[in-house]
């Protein structure tokens, strides 16, 4: 069991590594997919780079510096976290594409996504129809009609927790190439989708050949899991879609920390590595009061 499992390998959440490994913590920091940070071309306003520094370069420097410290940083998309209370505790199961992580306490520090689904309709029925939380929200649907817009292994996994729920899972991949998965009540179809229709609550999907499939209730799945979505799945308190944390990045889940660009405020990196520092501290305070 780890003592702490770091999701996102930015400067949030590499600084907190640091600062819990040197506290002699058991660390893991899981990442997948490309930093904002890496996109990142120059960057002039950090200190103690007189010449600047690339987005790339300070990211993967911020690793090797976790490595060389003796963190573990693994590449691997996360699809869930569960948690179990046990021994008048929470634990945390981590579970990726490739294994499963059991920690006793979490930090997220994802980032935020800026590439939202820009589907006509979707905005509008968000809590009509709309969910980004099979775990959450599959209950409402059951024994009916359900759709999955998604096309990775994200998007499999939320069909995954609906398959027994709903009568039938149809999965949207919206243009994208068909997953290789397959389930009795599982449909797939591939169209790009054009609109998503209702009035009080979700009725329809319209594709861009204007043919249309009938749906009690879609799921936002596209590309990976993100923090808004896994904050969601773990009862956190969410505002303007960015965690809710307090002034020791403390969320309102015992056990749970986060930082950096997920809980707003100044995106930046300096404001980041504050974040982190300020995490890692106040949950090696956690971690020392809970053995207590």
């Amino acid at each position: 069991m780890f003592d702490v499992i770091i999701i996102g390998a930015g400067p949030a959440g590499i600084s907190a590594s640091l600062y819990t490994k040197r506290a002699n913590l058991n660390t893991l920091v899981l990442h997948y997919g490309e930093s904002n940070l890496q996109k990142a071309k120059m960057i002039e306003n950090y200190y103690g780079f007189p010449k600047g520094i690339s987005g790339e370069e300070l990211y993967e420097a911020g690793i090797k510096q976790a490595i060389n410290l003796g963190v573990q940083v693994k590449d691997e998309e996360i699809l869930k976290i569960e948690i179990e209370y046990k021994d008048n505790k929470n634990i945390f199961h981590v579970i990726t594409t490739d294994n499963r992580y059991t920690s006793k306490s979490i930090i997220l520090a994802l980032g935020t996504k800026k590439n939202k689904l820009q589907i006509k309709g979707i905005k509008e029925l968000e809590g009509k129809g709309i969910s980004y939380c099979a775990v959450c929200d599959g209950f409402f649907y059951r024994n009916k009609d359900v759709a999955v817009i998604g096309s990775g292994k994200y998007a499999i996994s939320e069909t995954n927790d609906l398959i027994n729920i709903a009568k039938t899972v149809t999965i949207l991949t919206n243009g994208e190439k068909e997953p290789e998965f397959r389930a009795d009540n599982v449909k797939i179809l591939t169209k790009p989708i054009e609109e998503i229709e209702g009035k009080d609550k979700v009725e329809q999907v319209v594709f861009n050949d204007r043919s249309t499939i009938k749906t009690d209730g879609i799921f936002i799945a596209q590309g990976t899991a993100g923090s808004t979505e896994i904050a969601k799945k773990l009862g956190l308190l969410l505002k303007d879609d960015k965690i809710v944390v307090n002034d020791n990045m403390e969320t309102n889940v015992k056990g749970i920390f986060a930082c950096g660009d997920c809980v707003g405020g100044i995106l930046q990196v300096s404001k980041a590595v504050s974040d982190g520092t300020v995490a890692g501290l106040s949950l090696i305070n956690f971690l020392r009061n809970l053995k207590s």
